[in-house]
This record gives C-alpha cells, sequence and structure tokens, in this order.
C-alpha cells in the first residue's frame, strides 16, 4: 500500500538533476567568473545558484538555452569519480570555486564523489542520467535572487529556474499549465477583486482583509465551526502572546526557535508571540484532572499564530508571517488513536469536497533514525506512533507514500495534499502523532483502573491556515467562486437612473431572504456596468428595465452566459436554488 521514498532518486529526478549540470556548464562558458553552487532537481524541475559579475535577465534565458541544446547534441556520458576530501579540496580551490570548497567543510567522510560530463565537472552525490543525450525536452523558466545557504547574511546569489521532462506532451503540457497558473494568481486576482492586500507600512508577510474576502472568510469559518461541533470539538480561544517559559518547556525554543519572533521583555518577564497553538491548548487540557472517560477530548481554535519567515521567501497568502490556524489538538487514550487518526482524515475529505476539491495525494513523514538528535522521543516512541499511522492508512485503504525524515521533531504525520483544478498538488491537512508534549507537560488522566496515565495527543489541521487555503481557492476557482461561497451573489444593474429606487428595493427583499446582492446604478452604460461585474466575477447579472421594473421581476444571467430571462422578484431565490443545485449552499 505504500511506497518508500528511496535514497536513489526517481528517473525524472536524475534527468533534471542532469539538466542542471548542463545549465551550469552553458552559464559558465557563456558569463565569464561565474562560480558555481549547488544545482537540485526539485518539484516539477530544477535550479541551480550562481555567483556571477553578469546580472541575468529574461532575454539570456534564450542564449543559455541555445548552448544545452549544442552540449546535449554532443552525446556526452555523465561518469562518477571519487576523490578523498583533500584531493577535492585543492581541486576546487585551483578552479577558484569557493562555494565547493565550503561544501566539501560539511560533507561526512574520506572520500567524496563527482560527476563529469563533457568539458563540466561538479561536486555532486548523483544520480545522473547516463547520457546528456537523453535531456532533450527542457525550457528554462525565470531568474530570481538567493541568499547562499538559505541565510540573508551571506551573498546574495542568482538562481535559474527550468523544467525537464521524458516527452514534449509532458513538457506543453506543464508550460501550459504555467501559463493558466499565471492567471489565476492570487496575488494578482486579490488586487483586482478587492479581496486582501499588504501594507508595505505594515510590513512583509502580513494580511490585511477586504471587506469581500472578509466575507469569504466569515462563510469558510462559519462551516467549519459548525462542523466542528457537529463532529464532536470543543471551541476554544488562547491568547497570542504567553510566557517564554511555557515554550521551553514544550521545546520550541530549543527545536523550532529560527522560527520564532525574538522574545518581549514585560515586567522583567520574557514573553513570546506565539508560534503554535498546541501548548494553550495542554494548558486548558491541565486545568482539571481529567478522567478516561472524558477521552478523546477534542479542543478546536481557528488561533491567530506568527512566525519569522524570511522577507525573501513571503509570498502573498500561501507563506505569510502571521496567520490563523485552524487547529484542533486531540487528547485520547491508546485504544483511541486509530479510531480518531480516522475520524480526522474522513474530516479532512468532507472539507475538501465541500470547498470543490475531488482529488488528493497522501503522505506519511517519519523520522531518521539515522539522526536522532533531531528529534524528540526514543525510538520504541516513533515505531509505536508511526505504526498506527500506517495502521489507520492501510485501514482505510488510502495509498500513501512514505517520507524519511520529514516528520516535525515531535511526532510522525499524515500529509493530505489538495490537487487543484490545474493539476497542481498542495500541501494542506496534517495529522500529527504526539507523544512528546503530554511528557514534557506532565499529562494524566484516571484510568479505569484508578491509575494515573499519559494520554496520547492528536494535531490537526485540515486547511493548515485560513490565509493559505483561502489563497488556493481563489487560484482554483480563478476568482470565480461557487454561488455559495462568492462575496457578492448578484449584482443589480439598471439601464438608467430613473429605476435606481426600484433596483434598490428589489436588492433589499433580496437580501433579506439570504442573498448577497450589490446594486450598480451609477452613470454608466449598461454595457459598462456589465463588463464590470463580469470582471469582478460575480455569479449573477440582474438587468432592471422599464418591463423589469412594471412586472415586479429581473432579467437573469448567470455567469457564463446563460440567460434566464425575467424572472419574478418572489420566485428568484427559489428559482437560482433549482438551477444551481449543489453551488447554492
Amino acid at each position: 500500500m505504500s511506497q518508500i521514498q528511496s535514497s536513489e532518486p526517481a528517473p525524472l529526478d536524475k534527468l533534471r538533476h542532469s539538466c542542471a549540470h548542463v545549465m551550469a556548464q552553458a552559464v559558465q562558458e557563456l558569463f565569464s567568473g561565474t562560480k558555481i553552487t549547488i544545482g537540485p532537481a526539485i518539484e516539477n524541475g530544477f535550479y541551480y545558484d550562481f555567483d556571477s559579475p553578469h546580472r541575468f535577465s529574461v532575454d539570456d534565458l534564450a542564449k543559455i538555452e541555445k548552448r544545452m541544446l549544442e552540449i546535449v547534441k554532443g552525446n556526452h556520458e555523465f561518469k562518477r569519480f571519487e576523490l578523498t576530501k583533500e584531493e577535492s579540496r585543492t581541486y576546487w580551490a585551483q578552479r577558484q570555486e569557493p562555494y565547493k570548497v565550503e561544501i566539501l567543510e560539511g560533507l561526512e567522510g574520506p572520500v567524496v564523489s563527482h560527476y563529469t560530463h563533457d568539458t563540466f565537472t561538479d561536486l555532486c552525490r548523483g544520480g545522473h542520467s547516463e547520457n546528456t543525450r537523453d535531456i532533450r525536452h527542457f525550457k528554462l523558466l525565470s531568474v530570481a535572487g538567493a541568499y547562499w545557504r538559505g541565510d540573508e547574511k551571506n551573498s546574495m546569489l542568482q538562481r535559474i529556474y527550468g523544467t525537464a521532462w521524458f516527452s514534449k506532451a509532458e513538457l506543453d503540457a506543464y508550460l501550459t499549465q504555467l501559463e493558466e497558473a499565471k492567471k489565476r494568481d492570487h496575488r494578482k486576482l486579490g488586487q483586482e477583486l478587492d479581496l486582501f492586500s499588504i501594507q508595505d507600512e505594515a510590513g512583509p508577510g502580513l494580511i490585511f482583509w477586504h471587506p469581500k474576502g472578509g466575507l469569504v472568510r466569515k462563510i469558510m469559518e462559519d462551516w467549519l465551526r459548525a462542523e466542528l461541533l457537529r463532529r464532536g470539538y470543543h471551541l476554544v480561544f488562547t491568547p497570542h502572546v504567553m510566557q517564554l517559559k511555557l515554550w521551553e518547556t514544550s521545546g520550541h525554543t530549543g527545536f523550532y526557535a529560527e522560527n520564532m519572533f525574538s522574545p518581549i521583555e514585560i515586567e522583567k518577564t520574557k514573553y513570546q508571540l506565539k508560534p503554535m497553538n498546541c501548548p494553550g491548548h495542554i494548558l486548558i487540557y491541565k486545568s482539571a484532572l481529567r478522567s478516561y472517560r472524558e477521552l478523546p477530548l477534542r479542543l478546536a481554535e481557528l488561533g491567530t499564530v506568527y512566525r519569522y519567515e524570511k522577507s525573501g521567501v513571503v509570498h502573498g497568502l500561501l507563506r505569510v508571517r502571521g496567520f490563523t490556524q485552524d487547529d484542533a489538538h486531540i487528547f485520547c487514550r491508546p485504544d483511541q488513536i486509530e479510531s480518531e487518526a480516522a475520524a480526522c482524515i474522513d474530516f479532512a475529505k468532507a472539507a475538501l469536497k465541500k470547498f470543490g476539491f475531488e482529488k488528493f495525494k497522501v503522505e506519511l513523514s517519519t523520522w531518521d533514525p539515522l539522526t536522532p538528535k533531531n528529534y524528540a522521543g526514543a525510538a520504541q516512541d516513533w515505531a509505536r506512533a508511526e505504526g498506527a499511522l500506517v495502521n489507520t492508512l492501510n485501514r482505510l485503504g488510502i495509498p500513501f507514500v512514505r517520507m524519511v525524515g520529514e516528520a516535525a521533531f515531535y511526532g510522525p504525520k499524515i500529509d493530505v495534499k489538495l490537487v487543484d483544478a490545474i493539476g497542481r498538488a498542495w500541501q494542506l491537512t496534517t495529522v500529527q502523532f504526539d507523544f512528546n508534549l503530554p511528557q514534557r507537560f506532565g499529562l494524566e488522566y484516571v484510568g479505569a483502573d484508578g491509575q494515573r496515565q499519559q494520554p496520547l495527543m492528536v494535531h490537526r489541521a485540515l486547511w493548515g491556515s485560513i490565509e493559505r487555503f483561502f489563497g488556493i481557492l481563489i487560484e482554483h476557482y480563478a476568482g470565480a467562486f461557487p454561488f455559495w461561497l462568492a462575496p457578492v451573489q448578484m449584482k443589480i444593474l439598471t439601464i438608467n437612473s430613473e429605476l435606481a429606487s426600484y433596483a434598490q428595493e428589489a436588492a433589499h427583499s433580496l437580501k433579506e431572504r439570504g442573498l448577497r446582492v450589490e446594486v450598480n446604478d451609477g452613470a454608466d452604460t449598461l454595457g459598462a456596468k456589465i463588463r464590470n461585474a463580469t470582471l469582478q466575477k460575480v455569479p449573477v447579472l440582474a438587468v432592471v428595465g422599464k418591463r423589469e421594473k412594471e412586472a415586479l421581476s429581473l432579467a437573469l444571467r448567470l455567469r457564463g452566459g446563460q440567460d434566464l430571462g425575467a424572472i419574478k422578484n418572489s420566485e428568484i431565490p427559489a428559482k437560482l436554488q433549482e438551477l444551481l443545485g449543489s453551488d447554492w449552499n
């Protein structure tokens, strides 16, 4: 049922990594003085980071591609060879490649591997394609800045992104997807539809929800809170800032410090903006001695957290510094853990389906037993927790990929990735096992035998964050939200100013019946009003003329062009509900 993530790269990763090497060769040949750093395969492509006196532009990409095509036609083999670390250090120092010398310092073992093709050699563990002739279908995509080793204190490098595929059809399909993604960019649509903004005066990664975006958020949260209560969760609220010692107890100051804002000192006591909600929920659990009969205890919160993200990596709604998690923590007995994990998966599937997602992929993130220092807990704890999650997925018949070394420091997790309208996978739902925090905080419950025992704990987020999920929704629907989720469901457009009073009366009547309606009774022509409403992606347009006023009706047109003709105002809600079906609510 599961697939193990192997240390041997997949064939497509080999192809892309090989393409990165060919690109690096072309860049160094075309732009003298360029120093090479790293060039890995990534999801859907590859990149290589360069330190170059030349400032790369989009125009340069065509030149680099042309040289790459010449190189691959040479049918050069990718050959592996080994050197001692000292030999390698001498090799790279002679070639004045300081980044390769620095990389060597962090490598273990007396011998390191290199790969060479044509005139190019790189310090590399592999793997690679057999020959450059395998690299036939590729495209360079963009240029971006990147700090060496991701540290803003280091040199700013230039990163060239590309993609490579086994067939022209796959490459063309991916490039088409990229073009469609540009049209759906939530940052662009968020501005055009007046949904949210990021204000320079406030700082990067901090979101301002405008009225329309705020209304969509309310609809999302109302659905979620109702569903939480229906599924036996208790709604809680915890402070945004708590004493630093709480985060020392939880282990976040040791394992998660680089993602936390600096502490705030108040009355000689240090406080911390919360990066997570879990310690607050633990304190609620600890506020009373719990009985085994109270378990599982499911605590849920739409809790705003704050995490330090470098300004260079914040990205619209998808990667921010302040965001609201749809967070829950489930405290349960060992015999309940698998059923609770299964219930979380069921909840996730329901949440995704409600918001228009039918396809998803699942990953199981586990610890890496070769680096135990990066994780809390003993090996037997990890084995027990991992086994429970594997049993849950197997029982539900859900295929999954095991991602070794991708677990959080406190336990393994199930990650659910949704697939959107254009085939992109997005990390979303997390079901996280945690045996660490119950130990650290000394959590207990009184068992059936009267003895005190330690509960197990599950972290569960369905959308990850409200901000991120909203950004994904914008791109999934290209801003054209389904009727039930649209901030403005109907726009009433007048032919002339004499009809303004009737249009406002009709809008008031429909609002009282639960519809979200706006009126455009301005001086623009009807054509201009229709164009504006169409650009705002309003689901239903209603035109008011003299005949509609006399008949107490509106002439309706659905987004997409379906003309419904004149419908009595009193009959509009029922008619729309009949036509829209599941899009109605």
